[in-house]
């Protein structure tokens, strides 16, 4: 039973470690909290709806949910934060706009799909199962935890060895030296929000495939919980987020698995972490000094 579940849990994991990568890549650069990260989540799980019903090809359909969702978190940069970052306004106001983003994309497709939750179709392969020893597997979520660890693997590479990541590292410690060393900032930033734009749509398609229904409000509480997790680990560090993410997964169905009376109150064990973590260790797990160091 214990293997059973720590497969499970790191399926879940995977997920909140993909969406949660979003939002401290993003308070990393702008140190803004960007409440719509869990709804772009929701854009990606809803493209991928709609070409796989479409097309029939699952591949093409994540590549076009990949593709529409970070289109999504560039608009939202462009439309509703860069104009609010150029008059230099207040963080307050950055965050309310957020909050209004998000607000907006679940109403568009509250309109555009209804409420009712929608059945989310996949490959029939898929729902395969592997047996581990004891413990019998779903095929999809093996290929979730394999596919996200090496997807966090190519992100940290990425931001670690090449010229681009590099200069994202640099503008979240120091945006103005960045613009005197003649780095396009704005490049970076749209830059930060496909990238975690890109891997909250495959959160969203996982979580999909994982609990096989979307609707326009899958990403409220699910997005919570990653920020959590994004808390939890270190906001500001991508491996710290990945490793916030990983401990809500497994915290989430180990205490339902052991003490299923608990079952009820799963939801909030995300919330109870980021409590704790913010009154005895406010730079999360990591600890990274906000003021000396990103990602």
């Amino acid at each position: 039973m214990i293997l059973q579940q720590f497969l499970n849990a790191l399926s879940l994991g995977s997920m909140y470690a993909l969406i949660a990568i979003g939002y401290t890549m993003v308070y990393g650069v702008l140190r803004l909290i960007n409440f719509a990260h869990g709804d772009i989540m929701m854009v990606g799980a809803f493209l991928a709806f709609l070409v796989y019903s479409v097309s029939g090809s699952f591949s093409l359909a994540i590549l076009v949910a990949i593709i529409g969702a970070s289109l999504v978190g560039v608009l939202t940069y462009k439309i509703a934060y860069k104009p609010l970052l150029d008059k230099n306004a207040p963080k307050i106001s950055l965050l309310i706009t957020a909050i209004g983003v998000s607000f907006f994309l679940e109403n568009l497709f509250n309109m555009l799909f209804g409420g009712v939750p929608e059945s989310f179709s996949y490959p029939a392969i898929l729902d395969k199962t592997i047996n581990i020893s004891s413990a019998v597997v779903p095929l999809s979520s093996l290929l979730i935890a394999v596919f996200t660890i090496i997807v966090l693997v190519l992100v940290l590479l990425f931001l670690n060895k090449t010229k681009y990541g590099i200069a994202i590292k640099a503008l979240a410690f120091d945006m103005f030296a960045v613009r005197l060393m003649g780095i396009n900032v704005d490049l970076m930033i749209m830059l930060v929000f496909i990238i975690g734009s890109a891997l909250a749509s495959l959160g969203g398609i996982f979580y999909a495939i994982s609990y096989p229904s979307i609707d326009p409000l899958m990403g409220v509480l699910v997005g919570l919980k990653a920020f959590a997790g994004a808390v939890l680990g270190g906001i500001g560090s991508v491996a710290g987020a990945a490793i916030g993410g990983f401990i809500l997964g497994f915290s989430e169905i180990f205490i339902v698995a052991f003490f299923p009376e608990f079952a009820g109150y799963k939801d909030g064990i995300a919330f109870m972490f980021l409590i704790f973590i913010l009154l005895f260790k406010p730079t999360g797990i990591m600890g990274i000094d906000f003021e000396r160091g990103r990602f």
